[in-house]
């Protein structure tokens, strides 16, 4: 026995498709709104033929009573079919193409009547408020079925009611206006019906090929999907709209750029302010891997256009590879002095031990005292001079890199600086760059030498290096501040161009000023001035020593 196949139920629902789904409730919109609007079209359509029937059935009573024939023949003849006022009502119904014509006299007894036989009766609805003299419009049910009445009083010469003229339009005639209405605005609503069927196709197309064709669930997976790959990434995403402003910061660009949620919708120079980063954002400079520094932190950035005339950001804390980059620096060049220190200390060796074999033990003491007072004595100018000890041991072991570079590294003899830093890691940041870019300067030319001034001026610090390099052309001097500009090849673990613009922001967090102009004899003089660098009234001020003579001042 073959097994019994499954059986296939029809599933019915909502489209799937974003196209149908967005169709199908355009055009349910579209002739809802139709239907809506016939309605409260038709509805005081009704009203409105009613009232203009009622308003016509009185406007002919009110032209019938005002003849003064009629009332005197009312007085005057008898109620008869073949009478006056039967023949004058019949002219004036047959006129107006109204239903009836009725004259009554006081009693309420019909003196015409578009039936004759009905000439001499009673009327069938209450005439007393047309006998009162009040005009009645009304919709009522009478001999003749259902009409729109006008009712109005019948005076003599004198004023007197006589009777009553009451004049009918049938209501069917009201209804078949009301129906003959209907299948015109039947057809404009289907009009519009069928134009909104058709914008909306048109809409539904444009939104289907922009979404792709995605349902709306997927859409909304997708959105989901990115808010958290946005907030999830350790790279900071910019994105920005086809005017150039800011329309969207993840998390970790917040927290790069040091900015918040005022700045979407604004311009990078109006969230940033005027500088490298806004000018990368933006997309005024390009390129791949374009470095930038914002406060202290030392950004890669990459910008892609998008499809819609925006474009997207993407941004990278480097500042931790650079220090690593500059530690590397440090490292190789302390290396490097370490090593010739070790082959000078194997000359000093080998000289100590020739004089010990030639019994020159008077000569050996003497050589052994001078090599280690060398040392010693570097270290004590420095220190004696500069009291922090993280910037005395950065320019202590400067000398050494300076020593085996050939360059001779000097404290000017102004140079005083108390133990009273704020931000001691910074200022040996300052210092490192700057004597570092110092040696490059002055690297193969003779008589190298690298001067480092470090004063305090009440609770300002004022740093200055001076070199013998060949000095920065006057307008290159704001260049070199610029992120990513230098004039040497980089290396290959790290980018150029950092060091300086690292000073300079440094410089102006602090409210202070980086610059560089020519030097006195030539090369380059780069000054730096903190305010509120030291702590504490007690700083020392500015110029305790007096200016020393050129000879006069230690080589560290």
């Amino acid at each position: 026995m073959s097994p019994t196949p499954p059986v296939r139920r029809l599933r019915l629902g909502l489209p799937r498709r974003m196209f149908s789904q967005v169709l199908m409730a355009q055009v349910a919109i579209a002739a809802g709104v139709a239907v809506l609007a016939t309605g409260l079209f038709l509805a005081p359509l009704g009203d409105q033929l009613d009232d203009q029937a009622m308003r016509r059935a009185l406007a002919i009573a009110q032209t019938t009573a005002a003849q003064p024939r009629l009332a005197r023949d009312v007085q005057t003849t008898p109620a008869t079919a073949d009478g006056p006022v039967q023949r004058e009502a019949e002219r004036i119904r047959r006129a107006t193409h109204a239903e009836y014509v009725v004259v009554m006299d006081r009693r309420g007894v019909r003196w015409s009547h578009t039936e004759p036989s009905q000439v001499g009766r009673h009327v069938s609805t209450d005439p007393s408020d047309a006998l009162a003299g009040r005009e009645v419009m009304e919709i009522d049910e009478g001999t003749l079925g259902r009409s729109a009445r006008g009712k109005v009083p019948l005076r003599d010469g004198d004023g007197e009611i006589v009777g009553a003229v009451s004049v009918g339009i049938a209501y069917d005639s009201v209804r078949a206006l009301l129906l003959h209405a209907i299948p015109e605005l039947l057809a404009y609503a289907g009009g519009a019906l069928a134009v909104g069927a058709v914008a909306a196709w048109l809409i539904s197309r444009r939104v289907q090929r922009q979404t792709r064709d995605l349902a709306f669930s997927d859409i909304a997976g997708l959105l989901a999907e990115r808010e958290a790959m946005l907030h999830g990434i350790r790279e900071g995403v910019v994105a920005l709209d086809r005017a150039g402003r800011v329309r969207l910061l993840n998390d970790e660009a917040r927290r790069l750029l040091g900015i918040g949620d005022d700045a979407v919708g604004r311009a990078p120079d109006e969230a940033l302010g005027t500088g490298r980063t806004a000018d990368v954002l933006a997309g005024r400079v390009t390129g791949t891997d374009l470095l930038t520094v914002r406060g202290p932190r030392v950004l890669v950035a990459n910008r892609m256009p998008t499809g819609d005339g925006g474009a997207v950001a993407t941004l990278r804390d480097r500042t931790e590879l650079e220090q690593l980059g500059r530690e590397l620096d440090s490292t190789r060049g302390l290396i490097d002095a370490l090593r010739a220190q070790d082959h000078e200390h194997a000359n000093r060796m080998h000289t100590l031990l020739g004089l010990l074999e030639l019994g020159m033990f008077d000569d050996a003491v003497e050589f052994v005292g001078e090599a280690v007072g060398d040392h010693r004595a570097t270290a004590e100018q420095v220190t004696e001079k500069i009291q922090d000890p993280l910037l005395a041991a950065l320019l202590v072991g400067k000398a050494t890199v300076a020593a085996e570079r050939g360059v001779a590294l000097r404290l000017s003899g102004r140079t005083r600086l108390p133990d009273r830093l704020v931000d001691a890691r910074g200022l040996v940041t300052v210092v490192g760059n700057l004597v570092d870019n110092a040696f490059d300067a002055v690297a193969g030319t003779p008589h190298a030498r690298v001067e480092v001034e470090l004063r305090a001026q009440g609770r300002t610090a004022v740093l200055t290096v001076r070199d013998t390099g060949p000095g920065i052309p006057a307008e290159l001097r704001e260049l070199v501040f610029t992120e990513g500009w230098s004039t040497k090849e980089p290396p290959a673990h790290r980018e150029r161009g950092i060091g300086l613009a690292m000073v300079r922001r440094l410089a102006e967090r602090q409210g202070g000023t980086a610059t560089v102009r020519e030097a006195a004899g030539g090369g380059a003089e780069f000054t730096v001035v903190l305010p509120e660098a030291l702590t504490g009234p007690g700083a020392e001020p500015a110029l305790t020593v007096p200016p020393a003579p050129r000879a006069a001042e230690e080589e560290a």
